[in-house]
């Protein structure tokens, strides 16, 4: 189980709130390490395991992105609102707020990847270390790859997406049931699935608003605006040190990732054999020998 933490509550972002815990002591020696959860419109759950890091003196920040979670949601909000603009002011304001614009490691996971190295590229100076995990750099480029990885399934499989795909039937058992099985090969290959991970999963479902509208009604399914996001071309503005992870079984496959390791100086990448999306849930033991690794080289 992960630490128990030692703070919650929410900082004020404009007229919202974003909701936060720590485990451990803020600016006790170690940089902060903040996790940056993936969706977008997912929550902090299945990140709770990093909450370990502060056995070995790195405090942990867990937070859940607006709309979402413990902070503020906003389901009658259209999709004009929810930008990556909106999402990066939120991580700048909760690290200042928070007090460790000085000293800090940001940690994004999925979408929380492009996210942290958009943040990464203002330069700032008080940003020690940047773990992007499991992340794509373009959509484009992650489209292109879910529909190699959809045309590896079963055909039945592929037959009931497309057709409830095309006929907007995202919430019929069909539908889902089909869905499982893709994520079952490329998000999390433990069985049963951790509860953590059930925990995020059942938030988006809670409230789908912000997912809906910046993906789309699941992983391998973006119709949402970030479809055309990319940030390749300018990841060299990172003068970060940079871990990349990601898993054997990833819907984050190697083409995914490579554009943060030809462009981000020094980037270091390591890939989980035995992971998918989850590499900290499904080989955990591995997962935090390379990160505390990563760390402690800062």
């Amino acid at each position: 189980m992960s630490p128990e933490a030692s703070a919650k509550g929410t900082v004020p972002f404009g007229e919202y709130r974003t909701w936060y815990r720590v485990t451990g002591e803020l600016g006790a020696g170690r940089p902060a390490v903040v996790a940056v959860h993936g969706g977008p419109g997912s929550t902090h759950d299945y990140l709770l395991p990093l909450a370990r890091l502060a056995e070995d003196g790195w405090p942990v920040v867990h937070y859940d992105q607006l709309g979402n979670g413990g902070s503020t949601h906003l389901p009658g909000k259209g999709a004009e609102f929810w930008t990556v603009e909106l999402f990066e002011q939120e991580l700048a304001n909760l690290v200042q707020r928070l007090g460790i614009a000085d000293d800090y490691v940001l940690f994004g996971q999925s979408w929380g990847g492009p996210l942290c190295a958009r943040h990464a590229m203002a330069g700032p100076p008080g940003l020690r270390g940047l773990v992007v995990a499991n992340a794509p750099a373009s959509y484009p480029l992650w489209l292109q790859e879910m529909a190699r990885l959809r045309a590896e399934l079963p055909p039945d499989v592929q037959e009931a997406l497309l057709r409830h795909e095309a006929a907007g039937t995202y919430d019929s058992e069909e539908y889902l049931a089909a869905m499982r099985v893709f994520y079952d090969r490329h998000v999390c290959r433990v069985t049963p699935w951790p509860r953590d991970f059930l925990s995020s999963f059942m938030e988006i479902y809670n409230d789908p608003t912000v997912y809906y509208a910046m993906n789309g009604p699941n992983e391998f399914h973006v119709i949402g605006s970030l479809k055309d996001w990319s940030i390749t071309g300018e990841l060299h503005r990172i003068r970060t040190p940079t871990l990349l992870i990601s898993g054997r079984h990833d819907e984050a496959t190697p083409a995914v990732v490579q554009p943060y390791h030809d462009e981000i100086p020094g980037a270091r990448w390591e890939i989980f054999e035995e992971s998918s999306h989850l590499p900290h849930l499904e080989e955990p033991e591995r997962f935090f020998a390379v990160l505390t690794d990563f760390l402690k080289g800062l």
